[in-house]
């Protein structure tokens, strides 16, 4: 998402962050395979750090994406409130193709980065025309 936001322009305006709602791997770079399939699409991820979710991240942003029911389940729970559990979306919404599954599978135990990615940066491109058409 930081890459199509770069490229569009939009780096001054739009800010973004990532987060998981677990801390299971706090402080670590992404997953080599992961790492590996972005840099094939031409671009570098190898310098990200994961990190926690925390309340005061529902201050600072205007919309929070969770990439499957499970994360968005847990980003609701820990919403303050019911209108701000309301800018809690799952990155899959914003997928031009509109997908039956809107969860986006964790490709760990398989062979599918180069799918996920895909499927990531075509959300990641619709999310981006739903920011800007709030900018306008």
């Amino acid at each position: 998402m930081t890459h199509l936001v770069t490229e569009a322009g939009l780096a001054d305006r739009i800010e973004i962050d990532s987060a998981g709602t677990a801390g299971y791997h706090n402080g670590s770079g992404p997953d080599p395979r992961s790492a590996a399939e972005a840099l094939r699409n031409g671009i570098d991820i190898s310098h990200q750090q994961s990190r926690k979710f925390h309340l005061g991240d529902f201050a600072f942003f205007d919309l929070v994406v969770a990439m499957d029911e499970s994360n968005l389940t847990n980003l609701v729970d820990l919403a303050p409130d019911a209108e701000t559990a309301q800018r809690v979306r799952r990155l899959r919404e914003f997928d031009p193709s509109n997908p039956a599954d809107l969860d986006v599978p964790d490709p760990y135990y398989e062979d599918g980065f180069d799918g996920v990615f895909e499927m990531i940066t075509r959300a990641c491109e619709g999310l981006l025309d739903h920011i800007v058409a709030q900018l306008a």
